[in-house]
């Protein structure tokens, strides 16, 4: 016996008593039932694993006791079966709840196929993705060890992203630690990648180079600008791809994912200066030759973001677009609820533009706030967060509107952020700055062979505070503790999430196109 209960309902029950014993045959205890009734009742007699209710029944119809079952035992699945095939009658069934249904006359093998798919499905899901996990985990072992371009990269961190997520639904926690060690491995060459060909990437007629934040405007939106009359530009601050994934079905309403991919956000990965180079289109040590009023070093006070909008007008201008954009930068739901109260006047640009940093603000919450922290506890959790908050979210409802107007949208990011486990001890000069993923200034002291360490910034594009400043930043799941209370800083930010310097997480981010649905 597979301990599988089944409770049938059907006025000729006793001319089905040949499925009833092939059920039976296979491991299921059957109890059958011939009207609505008495159905009801068995239900409340014994826990059942599945229901198989006749639509056409004399007395109580079937679609009546279904509506009782479902007001009595919601989470009891019931498979409808029915000889008619009336679209409305089936609207109405699937309307409320059925786990599924089936045309008379019904063949036992298709009884069968209902029920595994209702009682074993997780089994079988977990199962099959274990498995094809296992057949993968071997190529992606010999691809690690490869050299890799930065597009394969890429590629090879979407491949990780999908089993992530595939191994989360099956909940098979051997594997998904087996991935971990695996992930982490390749976070761990990919430090030693970025080490050796991110300053290549810079110099004058570089074919290797990935798109990098200061291009992407250039690469990817101009060209979207030229072939759409409405496009509305949506950056969430610290979103990752497997966040970005979770989220596109709540979007496919309105909108049809058309074009999905990434690009590499510039070191640091940090807001003070990924998203201040993406909005200006140059690196940020151009920004500080060109606007040196307009960039904000870290010890002054002030937002490092406060001139996005003035970076954008310029930027359209040197490209030729003269054209009017809309930009608007929400970090509270009151100027969420704001700015959808004013969508019907102020969504009439060539260009809007939203900023949204409810994800970066989530992170700071989780290493602040204790309850945040076991909410999100992991990045399953910190994915669920992501996809609840979106469905809740005045911003949905702002999108729906925007593809009614016909806006194409673009959804991106300025970089991501990553778990960090492992403090590193860093010392240098009073002015150093104090993100917990890289490190400005001088005379930094830090002895990790896998932090990058960059002495020449000018070489990256990278502004100097003094003559003789430098970076360093951590890798994989690195993060800078002072010599002094060390412990205690460490203990403080163990596990939780950062952003600024080198993981797939944090460099390799998500830009997707959505097309208006008619």
């Amino acid at each position: 016996m597979n301990g599988i209960s089944i409770l049938w309902a059907d006025d000729e029950i006793d001319l089905l008593a040949p499925h009833v014993s092939f059920l039976e045959g296979k491991g299921y205890k059957v109890t059958p039932v011939n009207h609505g009734a008495e159905a009801i009742r068995q239900a409340g007699l014994s826990d059942y694993d599945v229901v198989l209710l006749d639509e056409n029944m004399p007395g109580l119809s079937g679609l009546e006791v279904l509506s009782r079952l479902k007001d009595q035992y919601p989470l009891l699945p019931v498979v409808m079966v029915t000889k008619s095939e009336e679209e409305m009658l089936m609207q109405e069934a699937i309307g409320s709840k059925i786990a599924d249904y089936l045309i008379k006359p019904v063949h036992p093998k298709q009884l069968l196929s209902a029920i595994i798919k209702i009682t074993d499905h997780k089994r079988l899901i977990a199962e099959k993705t274990t498995a094809a996990y296992r057949e993968d985990f071997g190529a992606l072992g010999i691809s690690m060890s490869d050299p890799l371009t930065a597009e394969q990269w890429a590629e090879l961190y979407e491949r990780l992203v999908k089993w992530d997520l595939n191994l989360e639904e099956s909940g098979d926690a051997g594997m998904k630690e087996v991935f971990a060690l695996q992930k982490a491995e390749a976070n761990r060459l990919f430090v030693r990648f970025i080490k050796s060909k991110y300053e290549a990437w810079y110099q004058a007629g570089a074919t290797t180079s990935p798109i990098l934040s200061h291009q992407l405007l250039q690469k990817k939106l101009l060209p979207l600008l030229d072939q759409n009359p409405k496009v509305l530009f949506l950056l969430i601050d610290n979103f990752r791809l497997d966040q970005y994934k979770v989220i596109e079905s709540i979007l496919s309403p309105f909108y049809k994912n058309t074009d999905t991919s990434t690009y590499y956000s510039i070191l640091p990965t940090s807001t003070e200066y990924a998203r201040n180079a993406l909005f200006a289109g140059m690196p940020p040590a151009e920004i500080v030759r060109r606007y040196p009023d307009r960039w904000w070093s870290e010890e002054e006070e002030g937002s490092h973001n406060m001139h996005e909008a003035f970076f954008l007008g310029e930027w359209l201008k040197r490209n030729g677009r003269n054209i009017s954009f809309h930009y608007q930068k929400i970090t509270s739901l009151n100027q969420a609820k704001a700015m959808l109260d004013g969508v019907g006047s102020a969504m009439n640009n060539p260009l809007e533009v939203v900023v949204y940093n409810f994800v970066d603000m989530l992170s700071h919450a989780r290493s602040e706030m204790n309850i945040i922290k076991e909410l999100a506890e992991d990045e399953a959790a910190y994915r669920s967060i992501t996809r609840s908050w979106l469905e809740h979210s005045p911003l949905l409802e702002y999108l729906e509107i925007a593809a009614s107007r016909g806006y194409t949208m673009v959804l991106t990011t300025d970089h991501g952020m990553v778990k960090v486990e492992d403090p590193v001890r860093i010392s240098g000069d009073r002015e150093m700055s104090t993100n917990l993923r890289y490190k400005e200034g001088r005379n930094l002291q830090v002895q990790e062979d896998s932090i990058f360490s960059i002495r020449n910034p000018e070489k990256v594009q990278l502004p100097r505070k003094h003559l003789n400043s430098t970076y360093a930043l951590a890798g994989s799941d690195q993060f800078f503790c002072y010599p002094n209370n060390f412990h205690h800083y460490a203990g403080l930010y163990r596990n939780s999430f950062q952003h600024g310097g080198i993981s797939m997480e944090e460099c390799i981010v998500p830009f997707g196109v959505f097309k208006p649905r008619p």
